[in-house]
Parts: C-alpha cells; structure tokens; sequence
C-alpha cells in the first residue's frame, strides 16, 4: 500500500518558496504530492500542472538522465520515511523475542494449531509496558483498563517503540504521561533524532545528515 503521508517542515517550505507567486506555489506544491505518490515524473507531468515551462519552478526539480524530474529533498524524505518504515518493522519482529526472555508475557495458542504464527496470540502484560516506559505517573488502573483494551500487534509495537522513544527524550520529565502515550497513539509517531532535536532542520550541517530547503 502507498504510503499517505510523508514529513513536510512548513518552515523550509515558506523559505524556498518566498519569491514565487502564489500561483506557482500551488503549481509547485501539486508537483510535490504528485512526486510522492507517483514518483520520478515526466515532462508531461510537469507541463499538465504548469501548464507552460516556468523556470522558477522546474529549478526545483532535478532531470536525471532517463528524463524525469524530481525534487530532491521530497526524494530524501520518501527514501527516509521508507527506511524508517522497514527498520521498524524488522525491530519489531526482534522485539517478540526480547520480550519473551526478558519480560512476563503469557502465551496462549491451540494445541492444533502449534505451528502457526504464535506470535498474533501474544499477550503482553500491562507491567511489561508500566516497568518499561518509566514514567509512573496517573491513575495506573485507569491506564492498565486502556492498556488491556489494545489489540495485540499494537502491545507489541508499543513495547518496540519505547527504548528508541527513551533513547530520543533521555529525560522522563519531558516524555509523555503514560495515560497520554496511550491515547494518542504515540507510538506510531515517527521520532526525530537527538543531533537534530532543537535544530532548524534546514540549518543541519554535520557528520551525518544535511537538510535541504523543499
């Protein structure tokens, strides 16, 4: 499935995009979504939304030598977002086996069905989530209650998710209360690295990554 969604700094955007009209900025912008969903485009594809060639706007587009074009920085975000997706789900297929060894968990299966896919029958106790996440803060019932109505997979992403969670907000006095972690779906947010944390993503210039304005 394509991914709908992709991490879009408003900030860089209204930078790069100062000198153009607001008819190129609508041009531009569709030329970016499209980018996304599609991929590398075509001339055609950038004539039909510009209508005619625009300089100020086809200099945001790199031509690779096939002939398409497409914006460098929206092609770093896909691939990052991308990766980010498959490490996650590689962590988390590691996770059921730390848990496992390390944590209180039940399992429980059909004797007939042993050599199916155990792991969808995983129930994570609410303490494993209450020792790990460090935080105990709020009414622990009320957030065991909401812990128990979550589906397994998502037990399973949550205790995944916290180490690089804590690793990202060292001190528990910024991370979320436990009872907010579970009503947002924290767990799903994509987490920023410490060396660009309290940085202007557009000003990044160091040893690992470098950040251009859309």
């Amino acid at each position: 499935m394509k991914d709908p969604a992709i991490l879009f700094y408003t900030s860089d955007f209204i930078t790069g995009t100062l000198t153009m009209t607001d008819d190129q900025v609508g041009k531009y912008i569709r030329l970016l979504c499209l980018q996304h969903q599609k991929g590398k485009l075509s001339e055609k594809d950038m004539l039909f939304i510009c209508k005619s060639y625009d300089e100020d706007i086809f200099c945001k587009f790199i031509k690779n030598e096939d002939g398409r074009y497409y914006n460098e920085r929206m092609d770093n975000e896909i691939n990052r977002r991308l990766k980010y997706a498959e490490s996650r789900s590689n962590n988390r297929k590691g996770s059921l086996k730390k848990v496992e060894k390390k944590e209180i968990i039940s399992l429980s299966y059909d004797n007939h069905m042993e050599t199916e896919n155990i792991t969808e029958n995983i129930n994570i106790k609410f303490d494993v989530f209450w020792n790990l996440y460090d935080k105990k803060r709020g009414d622990k019932i009320k957030i065991e209650k909401k812990w128990n109505k979550l589906k397994n997979d998502e037990r399973t992403a949550i205790i995944e998710y916290i180490p690089k969670y804590k690793e990202s907000e060292p001190d528990k006095r910024f991370r979320k209360d436990p009872d907010t972690f579970l009503n947002n779906k924290s767990w799903n947010d994509e987490l920023i690295p410490r060396t660009i944390k309290s940085k202007h993503p557009a000003t990044i210039h160091d040893n690992t990554m470098v950040y251009e304005k859309f």
